[in-house]
């Protein structure tokens, strides 16, 4: 009878002990984030198959933070967003540019980043901008990202006689550039000062698509985690981690 009597007690303690300790709370949900696999510094898979980069240490500490758990897993660039949208993923952080098209597909943070679009170039290459995109000369960008969109509607189809090469990064593209697969490659303005540290490539300068920003993308409606990734951007870019990371990633 005793023995009964304890087990009941042991069931009820078991039943209850989430109740004492908060019951559930943001802590028990793990967020799952898309990341491009070569987008150095902001995210990355390291030589030991980690993720890593500025995003991702980033969101690790806003996740210790407001109390949830986060896994970062690779995705294909071009397939990020309707990934996030067939609920694969939780949530983008990877250098994700705002854009008017994106913002009907999906909902942003509060922006976090400013950055520029760059042409790289072979480090001894006497080229201008308006030289490269010219002549029927091969120009190497990412598929899926805004510049790849940005330069075939504003650019080629207006005119302007070059054809763009498409490729799984811009490293990659970058080293089609080194090899003289390509004369050019178009990217974000930091991977390409991380691409030049480097490699015997330089920047040559802009190309005339307007500046942009990056947020983290979350599916449409999905509130709760929008309000919760708001709260730790504005946390941690007042916070000294903010700078730290910066200074980490050479940003």
């Amino acid at each position: 009878m005793r023995r009964s009597l304890w087990c009941a007690v042991l069931v009820f303690l078991t039943m209850t002990m989430g109740s004492w300790g908060g019951g559930v709370h943001a802590g028990d949900k793990v967020y799952i984030n898309g990341i491009d696999a070569n987008f150095p510094p902001f995210a990355y898979i390291d030589k030991d198959g980690k993720p890593a980069g500025f995003d991702v240490e980033a969101l690790d500490w806003i996740a210790q933070q407001m109390g949830f758990k986060v896994e970062h897993k690779a995705i294909d660039w071009d397939a990020i967003i309707p990934t996030l949208t067939a609920r694969k993923i939780d949530l983008i952080a990877s250098g994700l540019s705002v854009t008017e098209e994106r913002k009907k597909q999906i909902d942003f943070t509060v922006p976090y980043w400013e950055i520029k679009q760059v042409m790289v170039v072979k480090k001894d290459a006497q080229l201008t901008v308006d030289q490269v995109l010219s002549n029927g000369n091969k120009v190497g960008v990412q598929r899926g990202t805004s510049e790849a969109k940005w330069m075939k509607e504003n650019l080629i189809d207006k005119g302007k006689n070059f054809e763009l090469v498409y490729y799984d990064s811009g490293p990659l593209a970058a080293e089609d550039v080194l090899n003289g697969r390509i004369i050019a490659a178009c990217m974000d303005d930091a991977p390409a000062h991380e691409i030049v540290r480097e490699k015997p490539l330089k920047i040559l300068g802009t190309f005339g698509m307007p500046e942009e920003t990056f947020a983290y993308g979350v599916r449409k409606g999905d509130t709760e985690l929008l309000q919760l990734l708001n709260q730790g951007l504005e946390k941690l870019m007042k916070s000294p981690k903010w700078e730290e990371l910066k200074a980490k990633y050479q940003l």
